[in-house]
């Protein structure tokens, strides 16, 4: 229906122009064409969508369709990278891609910008109407208030508003002086924080500091001098000067002692960063370990094995886990800000290192899923999370979080939590060591036992120390008996 209405109305609008055309050459008239209008084939705008909930600015990775192509709804246009994942965009309108606005390989293109333009079908696409981009006033436009005594021109700078954005190199010097972005002036094109913008306000910081400290040493030295004038003034030793930054290389040339290169940052290294940082300063972490002994989990796989079923040890960590929440539903919650949320499902997030960084697809109703079903899907997340083809609903959410460095040689280690959840397992390799056991007639006995360490990270608000110690030991005890996770 809305299709159909919008069709109507610009067959009207093209019916309207031909009429005001033909009208004007019947009578002589020249029709003048302004800056803000042109004639030519109406066109519906693309715009650069949020595709995740964190998402500000976007990366466009390859554009699917070529200009002059016929787009059906649903049809995939674009590849975006977001803070997440590489996502493909499609269309919502059928028409025909007229113009490419933003190029592959564009960088943090903001939400809302206009990337492409479509036309319906049958309409000329070299003449789509591309609609004029308002670019802020040049400085040489703006007023000039009258001064009473005569001041160096500045150049034309501009207020830093939310959202703001700022160069690499301006950010390692802020930071490095606990400076507040927010409090810097801009002077880059597009309101961009450059380099010498924050060099400037750290020189301003220090000389203000100096002319602080400045009277304040001297009064503190009087009171200490005594009262008498045969004795001559002693200053206190003076502090130590910060050292200056390292100058950054220069590109093209070859890098020299002393200096330092800037490495791009990408849209999900910078997601990544922003929650360990929350994580770690906003949750109370506790830790708890225990060792699990594999032996029963080693010889079930083997005997699937022989049925052509093959099963990792992480899929029986992940089905022994969702049985413990399933047993435990207080440790299944997360923390809204306020306090406990209930959660009703058991959704069991994967840690899955990629080269973009550590993304964490779900495994949605991981209690309700078999041991091969399980095997399957986490083979699927993760071969899309290191082709970034994860969709926003395969990443978002979850309710525990497990991170296996077993692969990679790690013993032990402790993870970091994935805010909101309330913890996170951390799995080690395993290790065979010598034990004490009975055997059948009860005599003592050496052994080779196959041992396992995990090391559960809590949210110190929403499970304390004796529930992560009763959660670790159930744990234990299902994936010990992988039997019984079948009967939870």
């Amino acid at each position: 229906m809305a299709a159909s209405l919008r069709l109507g109305y610009r067959r009207l609008v093209r019916s309207l122009v031909g009429t005001v055309r033909s009208r004007a050459q019947e009578g002589g008239l020249r029709i003048l064409h302004t800056a803000q209008w042109r004639w030519g084939a109406p066109s519906v705008q693309v715009l650069m969508p949020a595709l995740s909930p964190t998402m500000e600015e976007g990366n466009l990775v390859k554009w699917l369709k070529k200009e002059g192509e016929v787009v059906n709804a649903g049809d995939a246009l674009c590849e975006i990278e977001t803070d997440k994942a590489v996502v493909t965009m499609e269309s919502s309108d059928d028409g025909v891609l007229a113009k490419i606005m933003v190029n592959e390989g564009s960088k943090n293109v903001r939400l809302g910008s206009l990337i492409a333009l479509l036309v319906e079908e049958g309409q000329d696409w070299k003449q789509v109407e591309i609609p004029t981009i308002q670019s802020p006033p040049s400085p040489s436009s703006l007023p000039v208030a009258a001064e009473a005594t005569p001041s160096p021109m500045k150049a034309p700078v501009q207020p830093v508003k939310l959202g703001f954005r700022i160069s690499p190199a301006a950010r390692h010097i802020l930071d490095t002086h606990g400076v507040d972005p927010k409090s810097v002036v801009a002077s880059g094109p597009r309101g961009i924080i450059t380099k010498e913008d924050a060099l400037r306000v750290v020189s301003q910081k220090k000389d203000a500091g100096e002319k602080v400290a400045q009277p304040v040493q001297a009064t503190q030295a009087e009171k200490m001098a005594p009262v008498t004038t045969s004795q001559p003034f002693v200053s206190s030793p003076p502090a130590f000067p910060r050292p200056a930054d390292p100058p950054m290389s220069i590109p093209g040339k070859p890098s020299a002692a002393g200096t330092f290169s800037e490495i791009p940052t990408s849209n999900i290294r910078k997601v990544i960063a922003k929650r360990l940082t929350e994580s770690k300063t906003t949750i109370p972490h506790a830790y708890a370990s225990t060792d699990c002994d594999l032996g029963a989990v080693l010889k079930l796989r083997k005997e699937l094995a022989k049925d052509n079923i093959k099963v990792s040890v992480n899929d029986f960590i992940i089905k022994a886990t969702a049985a413990t929440l399933k047993q435990m539903p207080e440790v299944n919650v997360t923390w809204n800000g306020e306090g406990p949320s209930k959660l009703e499902s058991i959704d069991i997030s994967i840690a899955v290192a990629t080269d973009r960084g550590l993304i964490t697809p779900i495994i949605r109703q991981a209690s309700n899923k078999g041991i091969e079903e399980i095997a399957e899907t986490a083979k699927v997340l993760a071969l899309k999370a290191r082709s970034g083809k994860l969709l926003p609903e395969e990443y978002q959410g979850g309710s525990f979080s497990i991170s296996n460095l077993g692969m990679f040689g790690i013993t032990g280690f402790s993870a970091v939590i994935n805010p909101p959840q309330s913890c996170i397992l951390a799995v080690g390799r395993s290790r065979t060591e010598l034990a004490m056991a009975e055997d059948e007639g009860g005599e003592p006995q050496i052994c080779r036992k196959v041992l396992m360490s995990v090391t559960l990270s809590s949210d110190g608000r929403l499970v304390d120390d004796e529930l992560a110690s009763m959660f670790l030991d159930q744990f234990r005890a299902n994936l010990e008996n992988p039997i019984r996770c079948a009967l939870v």
